[in-house]
């Protein structure tokens, strides 16, 4: 007799990015021509529960174009396993051909002349098409975000999230977590929860002052006859990536025994089925997976990998949907007896040329784009190159940005905080547009200080730790920060302390002293009064005092694995 965990291992091999028709053994202009609506939805019905997931959209009501990462380094046990293998070895591993939909929706290589033959993703007219496809067929689907909605454009900026809350109340969200939604700052959050049509969930978001749960931990949903419960787990480390001043009322962190707690807490109300609507990161959740006994289903959040098939860690399958609405996953569940027995999974790609845009949804848009269409479609300048940002270190974005801090702040050394969100532009035309989509958010003054060499370097020792820290419990979000000006060498599994040497000042290749001080320029400073013009002024008027930017090796870091 199979048992549970055999069958649930079999079910891995239904998963699919698209339809598992060999797409990826097409030539790149067949697949193009051939690309079908119909192809990208193509699934078997199976079981009787159908989740629906996104997350990480970062306000991008448009379709975008968006690189995935070329560096995204695993340390400790995740070394070595998604979603930390990139490229040509993540083709390998998925069978990807090179130049297929699926290289050019999963992987870097090649990128812009794939992203000339197949176009942009995403768009939130483009997902509403998706649900309303498969809620047609399943219409009892759970539709779960998993955060980082609210932030991350310009229309967001200006209208303060309420413009996200519209589509994610017309999509017809039934639950959601969060991230950088709290960067609104604690009252506006309340506003715009009173505004939704879901609960806003949080199992690890405690009152600081009377040190207990302060939001809804779970929504325990009735579907088909079954009972699902969905537990919220918010970012963990909001007051250390985040200006803590603008929620100070509350406390999170990962709060291990707090969802054990929580999960006995359902299970014991006799749910079906448990799931996890997470933002805590890939390898938190694959860590929290194998510690926490009764989860079903983890939506992983917050990392923004895309993994064509589920992870299985014990009994619990973890189920990973990129970023920025490049994809929607469905999960088909077969639950029986209080039990998940089987799944069927399928990493849906939106391609925007290829899905009709559902008519609702785009209507909202444009009505939210109205007011700022001519700031949106501004022509600031020309990039001779790619410009993008995600992985580990410095992007052709980032290095940018850190330029303009160089030139503009009149400084030695440039910062910039090493967040994953914001769309890839292709050479050609840079807008208004697609700075604010690398650099809106609440905070984003441009600040001048002086820093000693000394500071500097424990700084970024201390991001460092943050991301190469071997326990995923001790890694607190976001990548290395990005340097301009600046040359280093990390070691990332040397001990805390000793990862970063050969500081370098780029001006004129000296090694950088502790004992002196720097001209540094930054920007996103989580402290309160920060003072200076807004970073994507600053963007802005670079680009247009030079008219053409590219790429270049703008900061040397040399990284020893």
């Amino acid at each position: 007799m199979i048992s549970r965990r055999e069958f649930m291992q079999a079910s891995l091999a239904t998963s699919a990015l698209m339809t598992g028709s060999g797409l990826g053994n097409w030539s790149r202009a067949m697949a193009q021509q051939a690309l079908t609506q119909d192809q990208l939805l193509q699934f078997d019905d199976f079981g009787n529960l159908t989740l629906i997931h996104v997350t990480d959209t970062h306000a991008h009501l448009r379709p975008i174009y968006f690189r995935e990462p070329d560096t995204n380094i695993g340390v400790g046990e995740a070394a070595g396993r998604v979603p930390h293998i990139v490229g040509e070895e993540f083709q390998r591993m998925f069978g990807i051909a090179p130049g297929s939909p699926e290289a050019y929706a999963l992987t870097y290589p090649d990128f812009v002349d794939l992203a000339k033959a197949y176009g942009r993703m995403g768009g939130f007219d483009r997902i509403a098409t998706v649900v309303k496809s498969i809620r047609s067929a399943r219409p009892d689907s759970l539709l779960l975000d998993g955060g980082d909605t609210w932030q991350g454009s310009y229309t967001s900026y200006q209208t303060r999230g309420e413009d996200m809350v519209r589509a994610m109340n017309l999509l017809g969200v039934d639950a959601m977590t969060s991230h950088w939604e709290f960067t609104y700052g604690t009252d506006r959050v309340h506003e715009l929860i009173g505004m939704m049509d879901q609960p806003f969930l949080g199992a690890n978001i405690f009152d600081v002052e009377w040190d207990e749960p302060a939001f809804e931990p779970y929504e325990i949903f009735e579907r088909g006859g079954m009972q699902i419960a969905v537990i919220g787990q918010a970012f963990p480390y909001l007051p250390i990536a985040n200006p803590r001043w603008m929620f100070p009322e509350y406390s999170f962190g990962i709060r291990e025994e707090r969802m054990r707690s929580v999960v006995n807490e359902v299970r014991e109300k006799g749910v079906d089925l448990v799931v996890v609507l997470s933002h805590n990161g890939f390898d938190v959740d694959h860590k929290m997976a194998g510690r926490v006994e009764g989860i079903d289903v983890i939506l992983s959040g917050h990392t923004h990998d895309a993994i064509p098939e589920p992870v299985l860690v014990g009994e619990t399958i973890i189920i990973a949907s990129g970023s920025h609405g490049k994809f929607v996953s469905r999960v088909d569940l077969d639950v029986r007896d209080g039990r998940m027995m089987g799944f069927r999974h399928k990493l849906i790609p939106i391609f925007s040329d290829v899905i009709e845009p559902d008519a609702e949804m785009n209507e909202l848009i444009e009505e939210v784009r109205a007011p700022h269409k001519e700031v949106l479609e501004e022509v600031v300048g020309q990039t001779e190159d790619l410009l993008y940002r995600r992985g580990n270190f410095n992007g052709s974005w980032d290095d940018v940005i850190c330029d303009a801090l160089l030139a503009e702040r009149d400084a030695e050394i440039a910062l910039s905080p090493g967040v994953r969100w914001g769309a890839s532009v292709l050479p050609g035309d840079i807008t208004m547009e697609d700075i604010h989509s690398v650099t809106s958010m609440t905070y984003g003054q441009a600040y001048r200080t002086e820093m000693s060499g000394e500071m500097l370097k424990t700084v970024m020792e201390d991001v460092a730790d943050n991301i190469f820290n071997p326990d995923p419990y001790y890694q607190q979000g976001g990548d290395m920060v990005r340097v301009g000006g600046l040359g280093y060498t990390i070691d990332i599994h040397a001990p805390m302390g000793s990862r970063i040497s050969d500081l370098t000042l780029l001006r004129d290749g000296s090694a950088i002293e502790p004992g002196r001080d720097y001209v540094i320029a930054g920007w996103a400073s989580v402290n309160e009064g920060t003072e200076g013009p807004q970073i994507w002024d600053v963007v802005a008027d670079h680009i247009r005092n030079h008219g053409t930017v590219g790429a270049h090796d703008a900061s040397p870091i040399t990284v020893k694995q």
